[in-house]
């Protein structure tokens, strides 16, 4: 059944115990295709725990919803991860606004089928392919950020300096090529002045260091999420920060994130905006 676009009133099921401040600067947009399995989380997160405007656009949409800031894609098997996973998504008319929405300058983040969605795209550089191991892993890992962006920069202002997360996936491994991966790791403009290298987070052990065990798919150097976009406005992650963002979940290391994006789309520019 296709989802309601009709724009969701602010609610908090779980009255103070969320301590939430509404907003309506900020206007997030989940996009839902066919196979999504997030969806929901990454809607609650956004409406009820980070407390911004959240609409929602289904996948056959021509255009994204009216002044939006934020577009998240959520996770699952988009399509049923037929030939690639987002390979079936990456044709959807939805993705067209997408793309002109990034290409504005707005605020683009994928999680976990969202960031393959992106990487099929090209809104982001690189593949994720099967599991090293050849396994389905659904686990809490721990990961570091290392770059600066509208993800991510508060987090590190914080000295947050590891976040632990669930993963759910199959399709993980995120490969570049070793030309690509030197573009990732040359520190470029991150806005507001700063310069830092492109990749957004790394898998890490518990105390923070990048080793092999840590690494849960066999990404190259423990690559767990990258920036893109022309204003290194657009993510994508593996792990799951809306499973993570509320106490019920056992921890709320994942609200940090999109805390850091709500303030990232504040200060943004009106012409960032799907218009």
């Amino acid at each position: 059944m296709r989802p309601s676009r009709a724009k969701s009133n602010i609610h908090n099921p779980l009255g103070s115990r969320l301590k939430v401040r509404y907003t309506n600067a900020v206007h997030a947009a989940v996009v839902v295709f066919p196979g999504s399995n997030a969806d929901a989380e990454l809607i609650r997160t956004l409406r009820d725990v980070v407390g911004v405007r959240t609409s929602v656009a289904w996948h056959g949409d021509s255009a994204l919803p009216d002044a939006v800031d934020l577009v998240a894609i959520p996770g699952g098997f988009s399509y049923g991860d037929y030939l690639r996973c987002g390979a079936i998504a990456r044709t959807s008319p939805i993705v067209a606004d997408i793309r002109r929405h990034a290409e504005r300058g707005g605020l683009v983040l994928g999680i976990c089928n969202g960031f393959q969605i992106l990487t099929e795209c090209g809104l982001l550089p690189g593949a994720l392919t099967r599991n090293a191991h050849l396994r389905f892993e659904c686990r809490d890992i721990f990961l570091r950020p290392r770059a600066k962006g509208p993800f991510t920069s508060s987090i590190l202002a914080k000295k947050q300096m590891v976040l632990r997360l669930p993963i759910a996936h199959a399709e993980g491994r995120y490969q570049v090529s070793s030309a690509t991966l030197a573009d990732l790791k040359r520190a470029t403009d991150a806005g507001d002045g700063d310069v830092s290298p492109a990749i957004a987070f790394d898998y890490v052990d518990r105390n923070g260091a990048v080793v092999e065990a840590a690494n849960p798919n066999g990404s190259i150097e423990s690559i767990a999420g990258v920036y893109g976009g022309p204003k290194r406005n657009v993510m994508g992650l593996m792990p799951h920060p809306e499973r993570m963002s509320e106490p019920l979940h056992g921890g709320e290391d994942g609200r940090l994130l999109f805390e850091a994006a709500v303030e990232s789309a504040a200060r943004a520019p009106s012409g960032a905006k799907a218009s």
